[in-house]
């Protein structure tokens, strides 16, 4: 059985609390249109006593990381929370301040620097850093530095623009529809609906922004100095990012723990959809720093959540973190060796009892069930080993197939109610389910979804994680209303203009619509001026194929087409803005045809219907 920690111990809202200077009131944040893209005071409801629709650790989750404003962390450094999910940290210079992850958008970023300033005088930032590759930590990077201001050194972890842009452009549009569920955007901020996210209460609706970065964090033991400011860094490649770093202020006696050690359970494989990440190297990083730091630091902070004081409390927490991501791994490939699957395990596995009362432990944004699920997938795959799971049905076919065993859908939802009656809401979700996805006549269909949406009400109300009561109550939400619109654009203009000529013609292939360019053989070479190569492009058997040559080297085919052009115009032409100002040789149809076959993602697909 579960064991909660003490509700009585109040030291998490003191050391929340602790420092505080001045908040932004009111609490919201408008784009130029005038449009909100973040309201921290639509929380205030949480100041009231846990309802009966929330689970009463993710309620006191909420309840602290809804704490809004500026603190005082050390001397000279200051964090700006509650203005967007991640938190942004302002490091006073020699003549200016350094900034440390701007946030997800311009706006929020501004409004931040903002506060600080109001507090502490309008210093001019003189440098910025970006944690890690996730766009909660750079998106607002011209909030902070509108006209980019070259002088100003930009420092970031070896690998991070690559990272940064493929993950928001490879798979972008499907991760973005899921985000919309983790992060309950389209839910209302009440009681009976988004109380936060676990990690901060929601995400940004303003423009997400990057600046390339100019000094690349290479290995750990590196020291850099940034407006008379001395940093020592430590790589930590594969953590919570595929490029991250911690970082001491050896003269502040201030440690920055970047994302890989927040007040909760992180997710080794996130909800809305990533590369999954590696528990075992993040717990080694977390010892690791340990030995490099512990004895220089009097105060750790983090992108996210609220600081910690004190060397005890500081290896008390990395120890405690580090544990519970070895546990997690080590206990999972205990169990997968000895037969278990993926959802085997995640039934089986408890924590040790003091990580499982240690409120830092608690799975407010990653949870238990399913971050073994993903260390097991890390190294097993999706099958489990049963044969009867090599060749299922998809969805639907096997919805079908489930209703008429049992009896029509008349008789499904007969049983699904009963299941539900009785408290199995698991498996009334899952009766349910395949009632919908069978296809069921619009009255039954009707029927089935409000039932769905009931439950998938009361499962999200007794949920302790934040992405899974978001994921079930937007679920309801859209069984009732339809498609929530998504309102977050990360691939825009700027992100994909950070992307690289190969990452650009990746996400192009990416696109291709294989059967329809099944039978088309083309060739068309990109000659690019500003990065003197030429790409050359080759669409065979439905995949398009490319390699790049120095310019005044012969390319392998013989093309179709050859476009002599700057790598923005390329980005344009890709986005559809024609071959106006392009030099042409050869045949445009080729062209055409190719971007003929290229298709759009729907950024709303269905989730919970078929």
């Amino acid at each position: 059985m579960t064991t909660l920690p003490d509700f009585a111990d109040t030291t998490d809202f003191d050391d929340a609390d602790r420092g505080f200077v001045g908040a932004l009131s009111p609490a919201l944040v408008k784009a130029a249109d005038g449009r909100v893209v973040w309201d921290n005071d639509a929380y205030a409801f949480l100041d009231a006593d846990c309802p009966g629709t929330a689970n009463p650790s993710l309620w006191r989750q909420a309840q602290l990381v809804a704490k809004q404003g500026l603190y005082e962390v050390a001397a000279g450094i200051y964090q700006i929370r509650g203005l967007d999910l991640s938190n942004m940290t302002v490091v006073e210079g020699d003549t200016g301040v350094i900034v440390i992850d701007p946030l997800i958008s311009a706006e929020t970023a501004a409004a931040a620097l903002a506060l600080y300033r109001e507090h502490r005088g309008d210093r001019p930032v003189t440098g910025m850093i970006y944690t890690h590759s996730h766009a909660d930590h750079f998106g607002g990077a011209r909030g902070i530095l509108p006209d980019g201001h070259p002088e100003v050194p930009i420092l970031a972890p070896e690998g991070f623009l690559e990272h940064a842009v493929a993950e928001n452009v490879y798979a972008g549009n499907a991760m973005s529809r899921r985000a919309l569920y983790m992060y309950g955007a389209g839910l209302p901020k009440a009681p009976d609906g988004q109380i936060g996210a676990g990690l901060g209460m929601t995400t940004s609706t303003g423009t997400v922004t990057l600046i390339p970065p100019t000094v690349d964090i290479t290995r750990t033991g590196q020291e850099e100095t940034v407006d008379g400011v001395r940093i020592v860094f430590q790589l930590t490649p594969g953590t919570e990012a595929p490029a991250e770093m911690n970082f001491l202020f050896p003269d502040r006696r201030a440690l920055c723990l970047a994302e890989n050690c927040t007040h909760n359970m992180h997710n080794v494989l996130t909800l809305r959809g990533a590369v999954v990440r590696d528990s075992r190297i993040w717990a080694r990083y977390l010892d690791e720093a340990i030995d490099l730091f512990a004895d220089a630091a009097d105060v750790a902070f983090a992108s996210h959540h609220w600081p910690t004081w004190g060397k005890d409390r500081i290896v008390g927490l990395l120890s405690g973190q580090r544990d519970l991501y070895a546990y997690m791994h080590d206990q999972t490939l205990r169990m997968l060796n000895a037969g278990l699957t993926g959802l085997e395990i995640a039934e089986e596995i408890q924590l040790p009892p003091a990580l499982e009362k240690s409120w830092h432990a608690r799975g407010y944004y990653g949870s238990l069930s399913h971050n073994v699920k993903a260390v097991y997938q890390r190294y097993m795959g999706w099958f489990d080993g049963n044969p009867a799971h090599l060749w299922e049905h998809p969805p639907a076919e096997q919805a079908k197939r489930y209703v008429a065993a049992f009896g029509g859908h008349a008789e499904t939802l007969d049983k699904a109610r009963a299941a539900a009656e009785s408290g199995d809401l698991r498996f009334a979700a899952t009766l349910l389910n395949h009632a919908i996805f069978a296809g069921p006549a619009q009255a039954d269909a009707k029927e089935a979804r409000e039932l769905l949406a009931s439950v998938y009400d009361r499962l999200g109300y007794g949920a302790e994680n934040g992405p899974w009561r978001n994921f079930y109550l937007t679920g309801a939400t859209e069984l009732r209303n339809g498609v929530i619109q998504s309102v977050l654009e990360t691939a825009n203009a700027e992100m994909t203009l950070a992307l690289s000529v190969d990452q650009l013609l990746d996400s192009l292939a990416i696109s291709i619509d294989g059967p329809r360019a099944w039978g088309t053989g083309l060739v068309v070479d990109f000659r690019l001026t500003d990065e003197g190569r030429t790409w050359q492009a080759e669409l065979s058997n439905g995949v398009l194929s490319h390699r790049s040559t120095p310019d005044g080297t012969p390319t392998r085919e013989k093309a179709d087409a050859v476009l002599t052009l700057t790598k923005p115009q390329l980005v344009g032409l890709l986005g559809g803005q024609g071959l106006d100002g392009i030099d042409v040789q050869g045949d445009p149809k080729a062209v055409a045809t190719l971007a003929g076959f290229a298709t759009k993602a729907d950024p709303n697909f269905d989730i919970v219907t078929p």
